[in-house]
Protein backbone atom coordinates (compact mmCIF):
# COMPACT_ATOMS: atom_id res chain seq x y z
CA UNK A 1 0.00 0.00 0.00
CA UNK A 2 1.25 3.47 -0.86
CA UNK A 3 0.37 6.08 1.77
CA UNK A 4 -0.71 9.19 -0.16
CA UNK A 5 -1.43 11.44 2.81
CA UNK A 6 -2.04 11.36 6.55
CA UNK A 7 -3.86 13.85 8.77
CA UNK A 8 -4.26 14.03 12.53
CA UNK A 9 -7.97 13.71 13.38
CA UNK A 10 -9.58 13.47 16.87
CA UNK A 11 -6.44 11.89 18.28
CA UNK A 12 -6.35 9.32 15.49
CA UNK A 13 -5.07 9.31 11.93
CA UNK A 14 -6.99 9.94 8.72
CA UNK A 15 -5.08 8.23 5.93
CA UNK A 16 -5.44 7.93 2.17
CA UNK A 17 -3.85 5.03 0.30
CA UNK A 18 -3.35 3.66 -3.19
CA UNK A 19 -2.49 0.12 -4.22
CA UNK A 20 -2.31 -2.02 -7.33
CA UNK A 21 -5.43 -4.20 -7.30
CA UNK A 22 -5.18 -7.74 -8.57
CA UNK A 23 -8.96 -8.16 -8.78
CA UNK A 24 -9.52 -4.92 -10.71
CA UNK A 25 -6.26 -4.87 -12.62
CA UNK A 26 -5.88 -1.15 -12.01
CA UNK A 27 -4.67 1.12 -9.19
CA UNK A 28 -7.38 1.63 -6.54
CA UNK A 29 -7.57 4.25 -3.81
CA UNK A 30 -9.18 4.03 -0.40
CA UNK A 31 -9.23 5.86 2.91
CA UNK A 32 -8.84 4.61 6.47
CA UNK A 33 -9.46 6.37 9.77
CA UNK A 34 -7.57 4.76 12.63
CA UNK A 35 -8.79 5.75 16.10
CA UNK A 36 -6.27 6.67 18.80
CA UNK A 37 -6.71 3.23 20.39
CA UNK A 38 -5.12 1.66 17.29
CA UNK A 39 -2.08 3.94 17.31
CA UNK A 40 -0.80 3.26 20.81
CA UNK A 41 2.36 1.14 21.10
CA UNK A 42 1.49 -2.58 21.23
CA UNK A 43 -2.19 -1.72 20.91
CA UNK A 44 -4.64 -4.55 20.26
CA UNK A 45 -6.40 -4.65 16.92
CA UNK A 46 -9.62 -2.65 16.72
CA UNK A 47 -12.99 -3.40 15.07
CA UNK A 48 -13.72 -1.64 11.80
CA UNK A 49 -16.61 -0.43 9.67
CA UNK A 50 -16.56 -0.65 5.88
CA UNK A 51 -18.55 2.22 4.36
CA UNK A 52 -19.76 2.02 0.76
CA UNK A 53 -20.60 5.32 -0.89
CA UNK A 54 -23.12 6.11 -3.60
CA UNK A 55 -23.07 7.35 -7.18
CA UNK A 56 -20.66 10.19 -8.03
CA UNK A 57 -18.67 9.63 -4.78
CA UNK A 58 -15.13 8.44 -4.15
CA UNK A 59 -12.93 7.35 -1.24
CA UNK A 60 -12.82 10.86 0.23
CA UNK A 61 -16.54 11.75 0.24
CA UNK A 62 -17.55 9.93 3.41
CA UNK A 63 -14.48 10.97 5.39
CA UNK A 64 -14.95 14.65 4.48
CA UNK A 65 -18.74 14.96 4.76
CA UNK A 66 -20.21 12.41 7.17
CA UNK A 67 -18.66 13.68 10.41
CA UNK A 68 -17.96 10.15 11.59
CA UNK A 69 -14.43 10.39 12.96
CA UNK A 70 -15.20 12.10 16.29
CA UNK A 71 -17.44 9.35 17.61
CA UNK A 72 -15.43 6.61 15.90
CA UNK A 73 -12.41 7.83 17.88
CA UNK A 74 -14.42 7.69 21.10
CA UNK A 75 -15.76 4.20 20.35
CA UNK A 76 -12.44 2.83 19.11
CA UNK A 77 -13.71 2.04 15.61
CA UNK A 78 -11.62 2.12 12.46
CA UNK A 79 -13.40 3.41 9.34
CA UNK A 80 -12.68 2.15 5.83
CA UNK A 81 -14.00 3.88 2.70
CA UNK A 82 -13.05 2.40 -0.68
CA UNK A 83 -13.63 4.04 -4.01
CA UNK A 84 -16.96 3.20 -5.61
CA UNK A 85 -15.71 1.70 -8.87
CA UNK A 86 -12.61 1.27 -11.04
CA UNK A 87 -11.06 4.42 -12.44
CA UNK A 88 -9.43 4.72 -15.83
CA UNK A 89 -10.56 1.41 -17.30
CA UNK A 90 -11.20 3.25 -20.58
CA UNK A 91 -14.17 1.09 -21.49
CA UNK A 92 -16.68 2.09 -24.19
CA UNK A 93 -19.32 4.30 -22.62
CA UNK A 94 -17.52 4.63 -19.31
CA UNK A 95 -17.03 8.38 -19.55
CA UNK A 96 -20.44 9.13 -21.04
CA UNK A 97 -22.95 7.19 -18.96
CA UNK A 98 -23.42 7.36 -15.20
CA UNK A 99 -25.20 4.01 -15.48
CA UNK A 100 -21.94 2.16 -15.98
CA UNK A 101 -19.40 4.93 -15.61
CA UNK A 102 -17.15 6.19 -12.86
CA UNK A 103 -18.85 5.88 -9.52
CA UNK A 104 -21.41 3.27 -10.55
CA UNK A 105 -19.77 -0.07 -9.79
CA UNK A 106 -22.84 -1.33 -7.88
CA UNK A 107 -20.55 -3.46 -5.66
CA UNK A 108 -20.88 -6.63 -7.74
CA UNK A 109 -18.74 -8.64 -10.15
CA UNK A 110 -19.82 -7.92 -13.73
CA UNK A 111 -20.22 -10.93 -16.00
CA UNK A 112 -20.85 -9.12 -19.29
CA UNK A 113 -18.45 -7.54 -21.79
CA UNK A 114 -16.87 -5.05 -21.67
CA UNK A 115 -17.28 -4.70 -17.89
CA UNK A 116 -16.37 -8.20 -16.66
CA UNK A 117 -12.61 -7.76 -16.72
CA UNK A 118 -12.44 -4.64 -14.53
CA UNK A 119 -15.75 -4.14 -12.71
CA UNK A 120 -15.22 -6.70 -9.93
CA UNK A 121 -16.06 -4.67 -6.86
CA UNK A 122 -17.51 -7.54 -4.81
CA UNK A 123 -14.38 -9.66 -5.15
CA UNK A 124 -12.18 -6.59 -4.71
CA UNK A 125 -13.76 -5.70 -1.38
CA UNK A 126 -14.28 -9.14 0.13
CA UNK A 127 -11.30 -11.08 -1.23
CA UNK A 128 -8.65 -8.38 -1.62
CA UNK A 129 -9.12 -5.09 0.23
CA UNK A 130 -10.30 -6.40 3.60
CA UNK A 131 -7.60 -9.12 3.80
CA UNK A 132 -5.02 -6.52 2.80
CA UNK A 133 -6.10 -4.14 5.56
CA UNK A 134 -6.48 -6.73 8.32
CA UNK A 135 -3.03 -8.04 7.41
CA UNK A 136 -1.35 -4.62 7.24
CA UNK A 137 -3.13 -2.43 9.80
CA UNK A 138 -4.29 -2.94 13.41
CA UNK A 139 -7.79 -4.01 12.30
CA UNK A 140 -9.42 -7.16 13.66
CA UNK A 141 -10.66 -9.44 10.88
CA UNK A 142 -13.34 -11.06 13.03
CA UNK A 143 -15.08 -7.79 13.91
CA UNK A 144 -15.98 -5.91 10.75
CA UNK A 145 -19.31 -4.20 10.11
CA UNK A 146 -20.60 -2.85 6.82
CA UNK A 147 -22.83 0.12 6.00
CA UNK A 148 -23.45 2.48 3.13
CA UNK A 149 -25.61 5.07 1.40
CA UNK A 150 -27.83 4.81 -1.69
CA UNK A 151 -25.97 2.56 -4.17
CA UNK A 152 -23.60 1.89 -1.29
CA UNK A 153 -26.54 1.00 0.93
CA UNK A 154 -27.49 -1.56 -1.71
CA UNK A 155 -23.91 -2.82 -1.58
CA UNK A 156 -23.88 -2.99 2.21
CA UNK A 157 -27.12 -4.98 2.41
CA UNK A 158 -26.30 -7.37 -0.41
CA UNK A 159 -22.69 -8.03 0.61
CA UNK A 160 -23.79 -8.59 4.21
CA UNK A 161 -26.38 -11.10 3.05
CA UNK A 162 -24.01 -12.77 0.59
CA UNK A 163 -21.06 -12.89 3.04
CA UNK A 164 -22.56 -13.21 6.54
CA UNK A 165 -19.40 -14.83 7.89
CA UNK A 166 -17.35 -11.79 6.90
CA UNK A 167 -19.55 -9.03 8.33
CA UNK A 168 -20.73 -9.01 11.93
CA UNK A 169 -23.14 -6.08 11.60
CA UNK A 170 -24.95 -4.14 8.89
CA UNK A 171 -26.85 -0.89 8.43
CA UNK A 172 -27.75 1.47 5.59
CA UNK A 173 -28.87 5.01 4.84
CA UNK A 174 -31.39 5.52 2.02
CA UNK A 175 -30.35 2.26 0.34
CA UNK A 176 -31.51 0.96 -3.04
CA UNK A 177 -33.38 -1.97 -1.48
CA UNK A 178 -34.75 -3.75 -4.55
CA UNK A 179 -32.57 -2.82 -7.54
CA UNK A 180 -34.20 -5.38 -9.82
CA UNK A 181 -37.41 -3.36 -9.44
CA UNK A 182 -36.12 0.19 -10.00
CA UNK A 183 -34.73 2.04 -13.05
CA UNK A 184 -31.21 2.52 -11.59
CA UNK A 185 -30.80 -1.12 -10.78
CA UNK A 186 -32.41 -2.44 -13.93
CA UNK A 187 -30.07 -0.44 -16.17
CA UNK A 188 -26.99 -1.38 -14.15
CA UNK A 189 -27.92 -5.06 -13.87
CA UNK A 190 -28.71 -5.34 -17.58
CA UNK A 191 -25.32 -3.89 -18.42
CA UNK A 192 -23.24 -5.73 -15.82
CA UNK A 193 -25.12 -9.05 -15.52
CA UNK A 194 -27.02 -9.42 -18.79
CA UNK A 195 -30.65 -10.14 -19.55
CA UNK A 196 -31.15 -13.11 -17.20
CA UNK A 197 -33.18 -11.63 -14.37
CA UNK A 198 -32.50 -14.65 -12.18
CA UNK A 199 -28.90 -13.46 -11.99
CA UNK A 200 -30.13 -10.05 -10.87
CA UNK A 201 -31.86 -11.47 -7.80
CA UNK A 202 -28.53 -12.65 -6.39
CA UNK A 203 -27.66 -8.95 -5.96
CA UNK A 204 -31.05 -7.67 -4.81
CA UNK A 205 -31.34 -7.17 -1.04
CA UNK A 206 -35.10 -7.70 -0.88
CA UNK A 207 -34.85 -10.88 -2.97
CA UNK A 208 -31.94 -12.22 -0.93
CA UNK A 209 -33.81 -11.63 2.31
CA UNK A 210 -36.92 -13.35 0.95
CA UNK A 211 -34.78 -16.41 0.26
CA UNK A 212 -33.50 -16.55 3.85
CA UNK A 213 -34.83 -19.47 5.88
CA UNK A 214 -33.97 -17.64 9.12
CA UNK A 215 -32.75 -14.23 10.26
CA UNK A 216 -29.19 -13.74 8.96
CA UNK A 217 -28.58 -10.91 11.46
CA UNK A 218 -30.71 -11.85 14.48
CA UNK A 219 -29.49 -8.89 16.54
CA UNK A 220 -30.99 -6.51 13.99
CA UNK A 221 -30.42 -4.34 10.90
CA UNK A 222 -30.74 -0.53 11.01
CA UNK A 223 -31.95 1.56 8.06
CA UNK A 224 -32.66 5.30 8.00
CA UNK A 225 -34.68 6.88 5.20
CA UNK A 226 -35.61 10.51 4.60
CA UNK A 227 -39.20 11.16 3.53
CA UNK A 228 -38.18 14.24 1.51
CA UNK A 229 -35.82 12.06 -0.56
CA UNK A 230 -36.69 12.65 -4.22
CA UNK A 231 -35.59 9.11 -5.09
CA UNK A 232 -37.70 7.35 -2.47
CA UNK A 233 -40.77 6.49 -4.53
CA UNK A 234 -39.12 5.39 -7.78
CA UNK A 235 -35.68 4.05 -6.84
CA UNK A 236 -35.26 3.02 -3.19
CA UNK A 237 -38.29 0.89 -2.16
CA UNK A 238 -37.45 0.32 1.53
CA UNK A 239 -40.94 -1.11 2.05
CA UNK A 240 -40.00 -4.13 -0.08
CA UNK A 241 -37.01 -4.90 2.12
CA UNK A 242 -39.18 -4.33 5.18
CA UNK A 243 -41.68 -6.90 3.90
CA UNK A 244 -38.91 -9.39 3.15
CA UNK A 245 -37.45 -8.99 6.64
CA UNK A 246 -40.86 -9.60 8.20
CA UNK A 247 -41.27 -12.79 6.15
CA UNK A 248 -37.81 -14.05 7.16
CA UNK A 249 -38.16 -13.11 10.82
CA UNK A 250 -35.26 -10.68 10.47
CA UNK A 251 -35.35 -7.89 13.09
CA UNK A 252 -35.27 -4.56 11.25
CA UNK A 253 -35.33 -1.01 12.54
CA UNK A 254 -36.49 1.09 9.58
CA UNK A 255 -36.77 4.73 10.60
CA UNK A 256 -38.51 7.20 8.30
CA UNK A 257 -37.69 10.88 8.85
CA UNK A 258 -39.81 13.81 7.68
CA UNK A 259 -37.92 16.67 6.09
CA UNK A 260 -34.70 14.80 5.23
CA UNK A 261 -33.49 14.31 1.67
CA UNK A 262 -30.90 12.02 0.03
CA UNK A 263 -27.71 13.95 0.76
CA UNK A 264 -24.94 14.10 3.32
CA UNK A 265 -26.78 16.52 5.61
CA UNK A 266 -29.16 13.61 6.19
CA UNK A 267 -26.28 11.15 6.55
CA UNK A 268 -24.42 13.32 9.06
CA UNK A 269 -27.59 13.77 11.14
CA UNK A 270 -27.94 10.04 11.81
CA UNK A 271 -24.30 8.95 11.58
CA UNK A 272 -23.83 8.66 15.35
CA UNK A 273 -26.77 6.25 15.59
CA UNK A 274 -25.19 4.01 12.98
CA UNK A 275 -21.79 4.04 14.62
CA UNK A 276 -23.32 3.13 17.97
CA UNK A 277 -25.40 0.38 16.35
CA UNK A 278 -22.26 -1.20 14.93
CA UNK A 279 -20.24 -0.67 18.11
CA UNK A 280 -22.83 -2.65 20.08
CA UNK A 281 -22.90 -5.47 17.56
CA UNK A 282 -19.14 -5.67 17.18
CA UNK A 283 -18.69 -5.68 20.95
CA UNK A 284 -20.98 -8.70 21.09
CA UNK A 285 -18.51 -10.48 18.78
CA UNK A 286 -15.47 -9.63 20.92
Amino acid sequence: MELLSQHGCFGGAQRFYRHASVQIGLPMQFSVFLPPQALAPNAPKVPALLYLAGLTCNEETFMAKAGAQRLAAELGLALIAPDTSPRGANLPGEADSWDFGVGAGFYLDATQAPWAGRYRMESYLTAELLPLLTGSLPIEAGRIGIFGHSMGGHGALTLALRHPGLFSSVSALAPICAPSQCPWGQKAFAGYLGADRAAWLAHDAAALMRQSASAPYPRGILIDQGLADKFLADQLHPHLFEQACAAAGQPLTLRRHAGYDHGYYFIATFMDDHLRHHARELQAHA
